[in-house]
């Protein structure tokens, strides 16, 4: 796929006494995702609906565990998380439940859902090659695996192997070449940082701009908004220097992830709980998630904001996301064998 357009497509109760009144009827939302710009999404949802979202809001592990410990009385409808593998550990602790949407499948690419409706993508990030002009030859990082040359010896920057954005792309990888040559691939990129990993995707950008690293990868929508709006420690000057690479764009593509939701096993509210997720395939929401929050929509044709367009043409790795978390814990037993921090 091309990206054009759209450059792609009990002890419960006591624990969480301190939680909002659900009224019955309306829609429980428990979200990991913590963007402000999200605001405008519920409130047109509300506006469309007339149906209430209440919210809940914490860590996508934290909101894992509560539904677990809520059970069979939990007032979730809607768990709503950023990356495929995290969707994935809540599917096999059994806190999903299959929807079957006509608009769902027919909206949203079939490798950006769970293959029997357990959860849907809303919006995807492109895992991306960061690098310094004035250090670097694109034409030496024209593939993921090509960050285990030795020839990068001390110019790679990565967060740390335990992140999810990491163990989700060790799993694509592990889908691509088999788990032999994923281990030698991150041996090679262990033994080329420049740093001990560390920090959060922005901070691979700056260490980029402060000269650290030469290389980063980093997810495409933290450097679209920092494009948009700045971002502290990456000035004008300094983004201007980097440039990035949409990697293995000759065979499989670029590496996707998701942001996205399923209707929870037990949820009240279950025809709301759709209703939501249709709305959040709709043009509109799908349009705010690349205005609000520079990510790309996961429904074909749909307009990018500028910032996000400006990232250019790409083709993307059309592997069925669910493999992100099925192989996350080889993905994580080899990092470990490696010594990956």
């Amino acid at each position: 796929m091309t990206f054009k357009k759209f450059l792609v497509a009990v002890t419960a109760t006591a624990a969480f006494a301190s939680s909002p009144v659900f009224a019955a009827g309306e829609l429980n939302l428990y979200s990991s995702r913590h963007y402000d710009t999200d605001e405008r999404l519920y409130a047109n949802f509300e506006k469309k609906t007339g149906i209430k979202i209440n919210r809940i809001e914490d860590s996508a592990d934290k909101l894992i565990e509560r539904i677990k410990a809520e059970g069979a009385n939990s007032p979730a409808d809607v768990l709503l998380t950023v990356d495929a593998g995290r969707l994935w550990r809540a599917d096999q602790a059994g806190l999903f439940q299959p929807v079957e949407s006509e608009v769902l499948v027919t909206r949203i690419p079939a490798n950006l859902r769970h293959p029997d409706g357990h959860w849907y993508g809303f919006s995807q990030r492109i895992r991306v090659t960061f690098y310094d002009k004035s250090k670097v030859d694109p034409a030496d990082i024209q593939t993921y695996e090509a960050l285990a040359d030795p020839k990068l010896k001390g110019m790679v920057c990565t967060r740390s192997s335990g992140n999810i954005y990491m163990l989700s792309m060790m799993a694509s990888i592990i889908d691509a070449q088999g788990e032999d040559a994923a281990q030698k691939w991150a041996q090679g990129v262990y033994d080329n940082r420049a740093r001990d990993p560390q920090g959060g995707d922005t901070d691979q950008l700056r260490g980029i701009a402060s000269g650290e690293c030469a290389i980063a990868v980093a997810n495409t929508y933290y450097f679209a908004r920092a494009l948009r709006k700045g971002v502290s420690g990456l000035n004008e000057k300094a983004l201007a220097n980097i440039g990035w690479v949409f990697p293995n764009q000759q065979d499989r593509g670029a590496h996707s992830n998701i942001s996205g939701a399923g209707v929870v096993a037990t949820a009240p509210n279950r025809e709301n709980a759709i209703k939501f997720l249709e709305y959040l395939a709709s043009d509109e929401a799908q349009e705010y998630f690349s205005a609000g929050n520079d990510e790309y929509p996961v429904v074909p044709g749909v307009n990018l904001s500028d910032s996000v367009a400006s990232l250019g043409v790409f083709k993307v790795d059309e592997i069925n996301l669910n493999a992100l978390g099925v192989n996350q814990p080889a993905a994580q037993r080899i990092y470990d064998r490696v010594g990956y921090k």
